[in-house]
């Protein structure tokens, strides 16, 4: 049997092929390393907000000295009283508030976020231990029973993302031949779905959140919808490689930045930075605004949420134009190429067939939606 030219040139033809499409997981590793490490590797506090009860010289001293030595990590102030404090804890003002005296006190908020109130407790411990006194910590926001940790929400985030940014590459690949008004319904429909097993994680599942969750439904919708609308409205610019756009948006840029692991007083300033405008975050910070803070600045965390939907609006609505406008060149060079067959037809050879055509195109498309789907991994 002949293992010549043609089955070598073929192997080298694949071997080309599998060498073109591993430069995306090679991406990805290095875009999720990048992203992951750069933002939870090393964890330090800057301006973090804290506050030392007291009016009086003592008070100011410790705060100073506080202030000195933190060397950036730390933003100290002192306040009048205990009200005050507790205050500026459940309207995330600060991370914490230490109580100086014989008996000293901790006020944190575990709910804003257990990293940093652990932080904040490690400066505070060492404190009250130089005076010889044992630091009593009060918890004034609290996490629901079935979240700890404080860090469910984070991971309610990731189910969420993934369910959207997975249901993009189908929508996107298996629905391309569908008008984009039916994608479009696909995508709300798909974020319908996503966001209501989302609840049922939060609630009934695992306890992450104890009340109010018909809003933490509400929000994850917007969130989910935002994604699929931004990532199918993609596709049809970036074809195969919206799976890595996507989860650059959505997984590298978004997760990292949510602060539902370290908030931004915890990382570097890019990502620190990101958590002002990203979507992600909005989700986190606007569900433990609704859950845990009486919705103290709920409507800024939705508005984000609002706006990368309208976001995902106007990348659909480009994505609408650039098919018209691929549709109509394909209907001129049709028409050119019909043109040109019946002018002289009988001087060329038989021209493939309608139904060939289709077959091979459909043939193409398969190809391209496995391709795709492969490509499309759970972090």
């Amino acid at each position: 049997m002949s293992t010549g030219p043609s089955a070598t040139g073929s192997t080298a033809g694949a071997v080309r092929h599998v060498l073109t499409h591993l430069v995306t997981p090679l991406l990805m590793c290095i875009g999720m390393g990048l992203a992951y490490l750069g933002a939870f590797h090393a964890p330090e506090p800057h301006d973090l907000r804290v506050d030392v009860v007291g009016s009086g010289p003592q008070a100011q001293v410790l705060a100073q000295t506080l202030q000195d030595k933190g060397d950036g990590a730390l933003s100290v102030r002192t306040v009048p009283d205990r009200a005050t404090a507790v205050n500026h804890l459940r309207t995330q003002a600060s991370y914490g508030a230490y109580l100086p005296g014989k008996h000293p006190e901790l006020l944190v908020a575990s709910a804003s976020s257990d990293t940093s109130a652990t932080v904040v407790e490690k400066v505070f411990t060492k404190v009250a231990a130089a005076q010889g006194d044992p630091l009593k910590v009060t918890d004034t926001a609290p996490t629901a029973d079935g979240d700890p940790t404080g860090q469910g929400i984070f991971f309610l985030l990731v189910a969420v993302s993934i369910g959207s940014y997975a249901s993009v590459a189908v929508i996107g690949g298996a629905g391309a031949v569908l008008a984009l008004r039916i994608r479009a319904s696909l995508a709300v429909g798909a974020s319908l779905v996503v966001s209501a097993v989302g609840a049922a994680f939060a609630g009934p599942l695992f306890g992450l959140v104890d009340h109010g969750l018909g809003g933490v439904w509400a929000m994850a919708w917007l969130y989910s919808a935002g994604i699929l609308l931004v990532g199918v409205g993609l596709h049809t610019f970036l074809r195969r490689w919206t799976t890595l756009g996507v989860m650059v948006l959505f997984v590298m840029l978004n997760f990292t930045s949510s602060g539902g692991i370290f908030r931004p007083e915890l990382q570097p300033g890019f990502f620190g930075s990101l958590h002002a405008f990203w979507n992600g975050a909005g989700f986190v910070e606007a569900v433990r605004s609704h859950v845990y803070f009486d919705g103290h600045a709920l409507g800024g965390h939705v508005l984000v949420l609002a706006l990368w939907f309208v976001v995902g609006l106007a990348v659909m609505g480009a994505a609408g134009l650039a098919e018209g406008k691929r549709r109509s060149a394909a209907g001129h060079a049709q028409g050119a190429v019909g043109a040109r067959h019946r002018v002289g037809a009988e001087d060329r050879p038989a021209a493939e067939s309608p139904s060939e055509a289709v077959l091979r195109s459909q043939a193409g498309a398969k190809e391209e939606l496995e391709e795709e789907l492969e490509e499309t991994v759970a972090v």
